[in-house]
């Protein structure tokens, strides 16, 4: 079952050699000083105008002060470059810790989380995903470009707590459905704003998700 887990990982590397990590391909001496200012300019004009169909190339290549063509070399299409734009907001952010502890380690990348929906990139969340009920392009973006890197890391954390005996053996568990359980409820509360959405809550999941875990199944 735990296997499930490196099916991405593939393509998701294809798409962060292209896209968030840093790297460039060959092209003008100033073409990173570009790339990031195109960057800042999605964030900023997609905060702004408040949603995903409102935002335009043209808008944000006149915003960084560089042409179309400059925007095209580096994404194929507008839900790439908002996906990559968020992504990179977030990256450092959203690293997983090694404190030695799983229950710590998801629980601190989770409150980093619940940080970034309340703030104002929240904003550029909410938009990705509603954006990304009828637009496929964009939805596939953001799991590409944003999730399933992050994901990656989640697999590799709790692969740490199974190999420090913290969790049961990998056999035994699903690691997809793990994740589902412990993120879930934070984007639930985000979109849907039934209940109180703050850093503590993370805490509360870990717990309940984690430490079900140890618990032997009733028979």
């Amino acid at each position: 079952m735990a296997q499930n887990h490196i099916r991405r990982s593939g393509a998701q590397n294809g798409d962060a050699r292209n896209g968030s990590n840093g790297k460039r391909p060959p092209g003008r001496p100033r073409s990173e000083a570009s790339r990031q200012s195109i960057l800042r300019s999605t964030l900023k004009l997609l905060k702004q105008n408040g949603g995903f169909p409102e935002l335009s190339i043209e808008a944000i290549a006149a915003d960084a002060n560089v042409g179309k063509t400059t925007v095209y070399r580096w994404w194929p299409t507008k839900a790439a470059l908002v996906a990559d734009a968020f992504s990179a907001s977030a990256d450092d952010e959203l690293r997983f810790p090694n404190t030695g502890s799983v229950q710590n380690d998801m629980s601190l990348q989770m409150r980093r989380l619940i940080r970034i929906l309340r703030s104002k990139r929240g904003k550029v969340v909410a938009a990705l995903i509603a954006g990304g009920q009828s637009d496929p392009e964009l939805i596939e973006a953001f799991r590409d470009r944003f999730l399933w890197p992050r994901r990656q890391q989640a697999y590799q954390t709790l692969q740490r707590g199974i190999d420090r005996g913290e969790l049961p053996a990998a056999s035994d568990l699903d690691l997809d459905l793990i994740l589902d359980s412990l993120y879930g409820p934070i984007y639930l509360r985000f979109l849907i704003r039934h209940d109180k959405l703050d850093e503590s809550f993370a805490d509360e999941i870990c717990g309940l998700v984690l430490q079900g875990l140890k618990r032997p199944p009733h028979r």
